[in-house]
């Protein structure tokens, strides 16, 4: 079993989160459209609740979170929670680790068919390895991996525990 070392701690990311959040109230903070986060599950999806509600007190709009399910590996096939209506709506996609960037570009893609005010995405981590065109534009911490060893972000129902490089 290859050896676990911890890269983000609770507190640290906790304290991450925060600071996200307080990115996304700067950069929507004057927008009177309707927000809408969109988690992919399941950490993403985690991510997004602890998120919506760090940035809640800063918006008087509708804000609100939507899971997006789908196959990582083979992202063929991309559903919603429920039936979404983008238009007109600020979208911020979250996931936990940005790899490739294979999965937050294909999560866009029903997107793309509706007509969304903006489209920005978040992730806790962002690693080096982009092969498709996906910059985050919010990040809690970049690292430089090798393609051999995995990151990993550990969490409960509600609540994110901590990350690992393996």
């Amino acid at each position: 079993m290859k050896e676990k070392k911890e890269i983000l701690s609770q507190q640290i990311i906790q304290y991450k989160l925060e600071r996200l959040a307080l990115e996304v109230a700067e950069n929507l903070g004057n927008t009177t459209d309707d927000i809408l986060l969109m988690g992919i599950r399941k950490n993403g999806f985690i991510m997004a609740n602890l998120i919506v509600a760090l940035i809640r007190p800063y918006f008087k709009q509708k804000v609100e979170v939507i899971g997006v399910t789908m196959n990582k590996q083979v992202p063929d096939e991309i559903n919603f929670d429920m039936p979404i209506i983008a238009n007109g709506k600020h979208i911020l996609l979250i996931d936990d680790v940005a790899n490739t960037g294979r999965t937050l570009l294909y999560a866009l893609k029903p997107l793309l068919q509706q007509y969304p005010k903006s489209i920005q995405t978040m992730v806790l981590i962002e690693r080096m390895h982009k092969l498709f065109p996906i910059k985050p534009d919010y990040v809690g911490l970049s690292i430089a991996t090798t393609l051999q060893e995995h990151i990993t972000v550990e969490m409960d129902e509600w609540q994110i525990n901590g990350a690992y490089l393996m």
